[in-house]
């Protein structure tokens, strides 16, 4: 079956570029011209993706957001905007969307981000009926319970276990935070490939750049050779970042452009190296008290 996608725009342009463009790719393509009607179309049909422009007349993009997450959680939104402020892309994934889309558009930026945003919702529903089992048995990689607590963390395991979405874990320290992260990685299609922890509080802030994008020989006193980053031992695997609330805001900038672009690059460099790494963070700390006071990023703290 065919994947369903509805796009909303008021602008008629626009949706007839997404509409062919997504056709191509072999969606069923449904548009609509502002959000009142994307709303009626939602009550007749169920849709996989949404996505629809942010400035609208009558509802707006974070309105209807709102209404389409409120009926169908499970469904996937791009937001499209042509004022791509921190702000407005927070808010908005902040209330649910998966992602969200600038104008004008890169044609293969868009094509793939919305490829890999579907192919992740398939995994998902796929990983659900295969750990259902799993889960009945309630043994979970090395971790055993059979309280209602237990199976909520069972449950949480076998849906994003399947799934590249980079995960946050908070807890107070001694909870298991790094026993959930093995186990999302070891029960999920990365088992076979690194499992890469560190403790982002341990290391000195001075080298803290080099240990986890690596660096070039010459780069520093001391640097006598090449050397790969954590990112790099990591590829396609699992970076555990323990204490990701001890990053400096530096690194945090480094950070969020490896977790968007997927590239990092090695102190010293020139070129970039992509890079293919699921990230699961965790934290003792209140990080909304910290992007309050400016100790950590709101960008990072959303996509984390």
């Amino acid at each position: 079956m065919k994947q369903r996608i509805l796009v909303v725009d008021d602008e008629e342009s626009i949706r007839e570029f997404l509409e062919i463009m997504l056709r191509k790719e072999g969606y069923e393509v449904t548009t609509a011209c502002d959000g009142e009607q994307a709303i009626d179309l939602f009550k007749k049909k169920s849709f996989d993706m949404v996505i629809s422009d942010m400035q609208m007349p009558k509802v707006t993009g974070l309105e209807l957001l709102k209404h389409i997450k409120d009926q169908s959680p499970d469904t996937i939104f791009f937001m499209i905007t042509a004022f791509a402020t921190a702000e407005t892309a927070v808010e908005a994934m902040k209330i649910g969307a998966y992602d969200y889309i600038t104008k004008p558009f890169k044609i293969d930026e868009v094509r793939i981000n919305i490829a890999n945003a579907l192919k992740s919702k398939s995994l998902e529903g796929e990983n659900r009926i295969l750990k259902k089992e799993l889960v009945k048995e309630n043994i979970v990689h090395n971790l055993v319970g059979n309280s209602d607590p237990m199976h909520k963390v069972f449950d949480m395991i076998s849906r994003v276990s399947g799934t590249p979405t980079t995960v946050l874990i908070t807890g107070e320290s001694g909870t298991g935070k790094e026993m959930i992260a093995k186990a999302i990685h070891y029960n999920g299609p990365f088992k076979d490939k690194p499992f890469v922890p560190v403790n982002c509080g341990a290391i000195p802030e001075s080298l803290m750049e080099s240990e986890m994008f690596g660096h070039k020989k010459g780069s520093f006193t001391g640097a006598v050779a090449d050397k790969a980053g954590l990112f790099e031992v990591a590829d396609g695997g699992t970076l555990f970042l323990d204490e990701v609330g001890e990053l400096p805001v530096t690194i945090q900038v480094k950070l969020l452009r490896a977790i968007q672009e997927r590239v990092i690059r090695r102190v010293g460099g020139t070129d970039d190296t992509k890079i293919e790494v699921r990230i699961i963070a965790a934290t003792n700390r209140d990080l909304e008290q910290m992007v309050s006071t400016g100790e950590f990023r709101q960008d990072l703290f959303y996509r984390l």
